[in-house]
């Protein structure tokens, strides 16, 4: 089965009038979800959708709008702020949810009515992390970024022999996540200024962003039981940006022998609409190996997953220095990926990473790594744009980078769009680098 249905229809248009704008990331097609109140406001946070420059609140759309049973039930939680709910629920509650929001939110809706008295623009409402995240694991699965950053530091092997075969992850940690908004400070930790030298600890010197993507599992599974390849997309609800912030200077000093720690778990961005697994249907393409590379074993295997286990997804990164702020300057773009020529697919991360018994839960985030492009200057990173800081990139305003400086601004974008289908997006990730943190102080 495609996935694809009415809701997906490229000629839907909508009675919100800047959902049928050129280039909105949120058309009647799209529908994500996100959580959110009213700025300046302390009142609960509730889940909405994104159509256009606005938010269906699903709180004033539940007690203004009349809904069917099935669908009334669904919305309760929701209203309420429990997007948890929606994600334990089957395939076919959600795709009915999502039936039932387009055929509302369509042109000429008999519920159009209701509904305008629900809607509140993005502008005015504050966001917050979409769910509770339980656990954050943060794979490796773009094969042009473990390639590039390998050369840097092992030109004679770029990609150890695990690469090929099993998908590379490590635990991240959850507390630091955040929306996109939600500035943080420069992290400080240990690392080597030269190599015949002690360790210093200081604010990071190479501050670095990584192009993300973000897959939100749906349905856990219990401990001891590992999802099925073939069943590994029934545990996923959807996908959003995801900036994992990095400090190159801490982690070389600290990920032997067990990995990225303190260079890694100062922050996290993600953005804060999940685009659902079925507006992304009409994207889905075929996966495979390059001739040569070894085949996946059979736990990593499907025919589903080869059919279309690949996602066609536009990934760019945007920069804004201070001084571009300053002067009312835009952002400029670094760089633009796929996600299509990620190495492995969502369905593989969920099957091995549940492969040893380990129990997901609802909520929990896996991180895709970096997704960087085959070509130069299609790095998802400064660490590969600049080749580990030795060739700084010279932006249009005469400054230049190597790796990011306080006041900086980096915001990831993305969109899916193909002949045939509505363009839709996600949305953006941002976040701006603020001074270093604080030095711990001895209490007297």
């Amino acid at each position: 089965m495609t996935g694809i249905d009415e809701t997906h229809d490229p000629q839907l248009r909508s009675w919100v009038a800047s959902a049928n704008e050129p280039g909105t990331d949120f058309p009647v097609q799209n529908l994500p979800y996100g959580r959110f109140r009213r700025s300046a406001s302390e009142e609960p946070w509730r889940i909405g959708v994104a159509i256009g420059d606005q938010i269906l609140d699903l709180k004033l759309a539940t007690g203004q709008c009349p809904w069917d049973a099935p669908v009334a039930a669904l919305l309760e939680p929701l209203a309420e702020g429990d997007l948890a709910s929606l994600m334990t629920c089957s395939i076919d509650e959600r795709r009915l949810l999502r039936l039932a929001l387009s055929t509302a939110l369509r042109e000429g809706s008999l519920q159009g009515p209701f509904l305008e008295l629900c809607l509140l623009p993005q502008d005015d409402a504050t966001m917050t992390l979409p769910c509770r995240i339980g656990d954050y694991t943060d794979f490796y699965t773009g094969i042009h970024h473990a390639t590039a950053v390998g050369k840097l530091f092992r030109p004679d092997q770029p990609l150890l022999p695990n690469y090929k075969w099993v998908p590379i992850g490590y635990h991240g940690r959850s507390s630091s996540i955040g929306v996109s908004g939600n500035d943080f400070m420069r992290p400080r930790g240990q690392f080597r200024v030269a190599a015949d030298a002690p360790p210093v600890f200081d604010a990071s010197r190479r501050l670095d962003y990584e192009l993300e993507l973000g897959a939100f599992v749906a349905q856990g599974n219990a401990l001891g039981q590992p999802v099925a390849i073939a069943d590994a997309e029934d545990h996923l609800f959807g996908i959003c940006l995801l900036n994992d912030w990095s400090a190159r200077d801490i982690q070389p000093w600290e990920y032997q022998p067990l990995g990225p720690f303190l260079s890694k778990s100062f922050a996290t961005t993600i953005s804060p609409w999940i685009v659902s697994m079925e507006a992304l249907a009409p994207y889905r393409c075929a996966w495979g190996r390059p001739d040569g590379d070894p085949q996946p074993l059979a736990y990593l295997d499907a025919a589903s997953n080869r059919e279309r286990g690949a996602i066609d997804i536009t990934l760019e990164v945007w920069l804004q220095t201070a001084a571009m702020r300053k002067r009312g300057e835009r952002a400029v773009r670094l760089s633009a990926s796929n996600f299509r020529d990620a190495y492995w697919t969502l369905a593989q991360l969920v099957a091995h990473h549940s492969s040893n018994g380990c129990n997901l839960g609802v909520g929990d985030l896996l991180g895709t790594g970096t997704q960087s492009g085959p070509q130069a200057g299609q790095g998802g990173s400064l660490l590969e744009l600049t080749q580990g800081g030795r060739q700084p990139i010279k932006l249009p305003n005469g400054e230049s980078r190597t790796f990011l400086e306080d006041g900086d601004c980096v915001t990831l974008r993305a969109a899916c769009a193909r002949e045939g289908a509505a363009r839709i997006g996600f949305g953006n990730c941002s976040a701006t680098v603020l001074g270093a943190s604080p030095v711990a102080q001895v209490r007297s």
